[in-house]
C-alpha cells in the first residue's frame, strides 16, 4: 500500500475528516471541523460539489480499515489524535496527516538488483569520467626546454639514488653472509631454533635501515639541486616517494625469497626458482609503481592528462597480461611445491597449505585484475593502497605463522613434575600436560582467526577495531574470555580434587601402605561422581554465558527426575543397596565371593552393578539390588577340611600315624608354613562303611590360600599312603540268585583270564 497516490491521499483524508467528525466533542478548544475542511483542501474532491460522494466514502472506509490494520500506521494516527486533542485553543486548527507508508523488507532478488546496480552505476561512472578526463580535458602546450631541464634534474638525482643504494647493500653482502651462516649453525641444535628467525629479522631491519639512509641522501640532493624550480622538486619528491614505497615492498620480496642469501630464506627453496620470482616480481613492482607513481604524473604536468592517462591505461595492461601469463604457466609448478612444503610441514600447517594450493592462481589474479581496475580510476592511491595492504598481509602472515610455530612446539613438549609431586600425585603430571596442550591449541585456533580478521581488516573488507569496540564484537569477545575462565576454573579445580582423591589410591610403589579395598572402591565411586558434578555445573554456566536461559532446563530437569523416579525404583534400589554394601566393606574389588550360584572374582564395582568374572572367563553383571546373600572368601580367614578314605581292613592307628606324617613334612615347607594360621586338627576316625572308613584333618589359613595348601596335602598324602602300602577302598558288587536261577547261571561258560 502506498500512500502517494493522489486517490488514497484524497480517502485517507476524508477517512481521517470522518473520525474527527464522530469522535471529537463539539465543546473542544479545537474546532475539528476546520481540520477537515484543510483536509479538503488539501485534496479537492473530484466532484465539484462539497459533500463526499458514496464512494469517496466507500474509498475513506476502506483506507482507515487498512490504517487500522497495520500496526505502525494506527499508532501514528492514534498519536495525531491525541496531539489534536491538547492543542490549545488559541493555536492553529490542527491538520491530520496520513501515516507514512512503512517501507517493506526487500526481496533477495530485490537486494541483488539493487547491489548489482550500485556498483554497476559506480564503474559506469569512473568510465565514463575516465572517457571524459581523455577526451575533454585540456591541452597543456608541451614546452621543450622545460622539459628537458626538468628531465635532466631527476635523472641526476634518481642515477645517484640508485648507486648510492647498490654501494651501501654491496658493502652489507658479507655481513649477511655471515649472519646467515651464523644462524643456520644454530638452528642445526633444535633448542636454539629461534636463533634462526632472529637473524632473519635482524638482516631485514638492516635492510631497512640502508634503505632510510638512501633516502635521506636523496633527500639531501634533492633539496640542494632543482634549480630554485617546484616543478622540478615536485618531481624529484615523486620519485622519492616512489623509491621508498617500491624499495620497501621489494625489500619483502628478498626476505621472503633471498635470492643473494639462501642462508637466510625461511623455506626450502631452491635457488634458481628464488631468483626467478624475485626477479620477476621486483620488475612487476617496479614498472607497475614508478610508472603510475612518477611517470603518470610527471607525463601529466609536463605534457598534458590524455597522454598520461593512455600512458597509465597501457602500463597497467602490459603489466596485467604478463602478470596473469606468469601466474598460470607457473600454476602447476607452484601446486606441486606447495604440496610438497606441506607434506614437509606439521599436521596444522599442511591444512591450511593443501588449500591455498588449490587457489592461489585465482587470488593472485584477482589481485593484478582489482589492481589494473583501481589503477585506472585513481593510480596514485590504489597503488598504495595494494601494496600497503599487501606487506600488511604479508607481516600478519608472517607473525601469525611464527607464532602458531612457537605454539606447535609447544604443544609437542611436555611439563616434568618434581619427584615428590610425581610421587604424591601420580596423575597430576598426565592432566596438567592435557590441559596445558589443550589451551595451545586453543590458542592456535584464536591465532588463526585473529589472522583472518586482520586479513579482511588490511583490505578494508572489514571494520575490525569497530567491531571490537562499538559492535557484537565486543560483547563475543567478552563472553568467550569468560568461557574460557569458567572452563579454566573447572579444569583446576577438577585436576586438584581428582590428584587428591588418586594419591589416596597410589599403589606401594613409592613406599607408602596400599589403601584398602574398601577404600578403593569408595574413592573411585567418589571421583565418578564428582567429575558428572562438575561437568554438570561447568555446562549450566556455558550455556547461560552464551545466553540460554537455564531456568525452564532446570525446571524440566526437576520435572523430568520426578517422572524418571517413579519409572526407576529398581535403579534407586540398585544405588542405595550398593553404597551400604561398601559402606558396610561386604565386597571389595578382586575378592573371591559367591552371589547365588555364580562363584568368582570382583571385577568391577560401579554405582549400580558389579561384575564377578568366573574361573570359565564369563563376566557376569549382577545388579547390586538381587543381591540377597553372598559369601567372601576373602574377609579375615580361610579354612578347609581334608577327608581320606581307605580300605576297611587297614590299621586305623596305622592310617593316623601315616596322615600325621604327610602334614609334618607338609609343615616343613617354609611357603606352606606361611599360609597356614596354627595347628592343623586330626579329628580321627570320622566315618565307617562296610567298604572303607574315613581320617579326618582340618586346616586353616590365610585367605584365599586354602586351596594351595589342599592340593599341596593331597600330594603329600598319596605319597605317604603308598609308601604304607595303605590301600584306597575297592567297590565290590553283591549278586543276589534264586535256586532256580543255578542251574542256568551253572550253564555258562567261565569268562577266559583278562576278559
Amino acid at each position: 500500500m502506498s500512500f502517494a497516490r493522489p486517490q488514497w491521499r484524497r480517502a485517507i483524508c476524508w477517512s481521517l475528516s470522518l473520525i474527527c467528525l464522530l469522535l471529537i466533542p463539539a465543546t473542544q478548544a479545537v474546532t475539528l471541523p476546520q481540520a477537515a475542511v484543510a483536509a479538503q483542501q488539501s485534496s479537492p474532491p473530484a466532484n465539484s460539489d462539497s459533500t463526499p460522494t458514496l464512494e469517496e466514502k466507500k474509498a475513506a472506509y476502506a483506507a482507515l480499515a487498512n490504517i487500522l490494520e497495520n500496526n505502525d500506521s494506527r499508532q501514528e494516527l492514534i498519536d495525531q489524535l491525541r496531539q489534536a486533542a491538547s492543542t490549545p485553543s488559541t493555536s492553529a486548527a490542527p491538520v491530520l496527516e496520513p501515516p507514512k507508508a512503512t517501507d517493506e523488507d526487500p526481496t533477495v532478488l530485490e537486494s541483488v538488483t539493487s547491489v548489482t546496480r550500485e556498483y554497476g552505476g559506480e564503474v559506469a561512472s569512473q568510465f565514463a569520467q575516465l572517457h571524459n578526463n581523455i577526451a575533454n580535458a585540456p591541452h597543456k602546450p608541451f614546452n621543450q626546454q622545460t622539459f628537458f631541464n626538468a628531465l635532466k634534474h631527476f635523472v641526476v638525482l634518481a642515477v645517484a639514488v640508485f648507486a648510492f643504494y647498490w654501494l651501501v647493500r654491496r658493502l652489507m653482502s658479507p655481513f649477511w653472509h655471515r649472519m646467515g651462516q651464523w644462524g643456520r649453525d644454530k638452528n642445526r641444535d633444535h633448542n636454539n631454533w629461534l636463533h634462526l628467525p632472529a637473524t632473519i629479522t635482524l638482516a631485514f631491519i638492516i635492510d631497512l635501515l640502508l634503505l632510510a639512509l638512501t633516502l635521506f641522501i636523496g633527500q639531501i640532493i634533492s633539496d640542494n639541486y632543482h634549480g630554485d624550480n617546484r616543478t622540478i622538486a615536485y618531481q624529484q619528491g615523486l620519485f622519492l616517494n616512489a623509491f621508498a614505497l617500491i624499495e620497501f615492498f621489494k625489500a619483502v620480496l628478498r626476505l621472503i625469497f633471498c635470492p643473494n642469501y639462501p642462508t637466510l630464506r625461511f623455506f626450502h627453496l631452491p635457488d634458481d626458482r628464488a631468483r626467478y620470482w624475485n626477479t620477476r616480481l621486483s620488475w612487476l613492482s617496479g614498472i607497475i609503481g614508478y610508472g603510475l607513481l612518477v611517470v603518470v604524473p610527471v607525463v601529466s604536468n609536463q605534457v598534458n592528462m590524455q597522454v598520461a592517462a593512455l600512458v597509465n591505461v597501457l602500463v597497467m595492461g602490459i603489466m596485467t597480461v604478463w602478470a596473469l601469463w606468469l601466474i598460470f604457466r607457473n600454476k602447476r609448478r607452484i601446486h606441486d611445491a606447495l604440496a610438497r612444503l606441506a607434506d614437509r610441514s606439521l599436521s596444522f600447517f599442511a591444512l591450511f597449505i593443501r588449500a591455498y594450493a588449490m587457489v592461489w592462481h585465482w587470488l593472485a589474479s584477482a589481485y593484478f585484475i582489482a589492481l589494473f581496475l583501481l589503477s585506472i580510476f585513481n593510480p596514485g592511491d590504489s597503488l598504495k593502497f595494494m601494496m600497503s595492504a599487501t606487506v600488511r598481509s604479508l607481516a600478519i602472515i608472517g607473525i601469525a605463522a611464527l607464532i602458531s610455530g612457537m605454539l606447535t612446539r609447544w604443544i609437542g613438549k611436555t611439563l616434568t613434575l618434581s619427584p615428590e609431586l610425581r610421587r604424591n600425585y601420580p596423575e597430576l603430571q598426565k592432566r596438567v600436560n592435557d590441559w596445558v596442550k589443550a589451551l595451545l591449541k586453543l590458542a592456535r585456533v584464536i591465532t588463526v582467526l585473529a589472522t583472518l580478521l586482520l586479513l579482511l581488516n588490511a583490505w578494508n573488507l572489514f571494520d575490525l577495531w569497530h567491531w571490537l569496540t562499538f559492535g557484537t564484537g565486543q560483547k563475543m569477545v567478552d563472553v568467550l574470555i569468560r568461557i574460557v575462565m569458567i572452563v579454566l576454573l573447572s579444569a583446576i579445580g577438577w585436576t586438584l580434587l581428582a590428584s587428591l582423591i588418586e594419591s589416596r589410591l597410589a599403589s606401594d610403589s613409592h613406599g607408602r601402605p596400599m589403601p584398602s579395598a574398601r577404600t578403593r572402591t569408595l574413592l573411585t565411586l567418589f571421583r565418578n561422581a564428582l567429575a558428572v558434578v562438575i561437568s554438570t555445573i561447568t555446562i549450566m554456566i556455558l550455556l547461560s554465558e552464551v545466553g540460554v536461559n537455564i531456568a525452564p532446563l532446570l525446571a524440566g530437569a526437576g520435572a523430568l527426575g520426578l517422572a524418571v523416579s517413579f519409572g526407576s525404583q529398581t535403579l534407586v534400589k540398585d544405588i542405595i543397596t550398593g553404597v551400604f554394601i561398601q559402606f558396610e566393606n561386604g565386597m571389595n574389588t578382586g575378592d573371591l565371593v559367591t552371589i547365588g550360584t555364580i562363584t568368582g572374582t570382583v571385577e568391577r564395582m560401579s554405582i549400580r552393578s558389579v561384575g564377578v568374572r568366573q574361573d570359565t572367563g564369563a563376566l557376569n553383571i549382577i545388579p547390586w539390588s538381587s543381591i540377597t546373600t553372598f559369601a567372601n572368601f576373602v574377609r579375615g580367614i580361610g579354612s578347609f577340611v581334608a577327608n581320606y578314605d581307605v580300605d576297611r581292613s587297614e590299621d586305623t592307628e596305622k592310617v593316623n600315624a601315616t596322615l600325621q606324617a604327610a602334614v609334618q613334612e607338609l609343615l616343613e615347607n617354609p611357603e606352606i608354613r606361611g599360609m597356614v594360621i596354627g595347628e592343623p586338627s586330626f579329628a580321627g576316625l570320622v566315618g565307617l562303611t562296610n567298604q572303607s572308613f574315613t581320617v579326618r584333618v582340618s586346616f586353616t589359613t590365610q585367605p584365599l590360600k586354602q586351596w594351595s595348601v589342599r592340593f599341596a596335602l593331597d600330594d603329600k598324602v598319596k605319597k605317604h599312603f603308598d609308601a604304607a602300602g595303605i590301600k584306597a577302598p575297592h567297590q565290590t558288587v553283591e549278586v543276589m540268585q534264586t535256586g532256580s536261577d543255578v542251574a542256568s547261571a551253572a550253564s555258562f561258560q567261565a569268562l577266559p583270564p583278562g576278559a
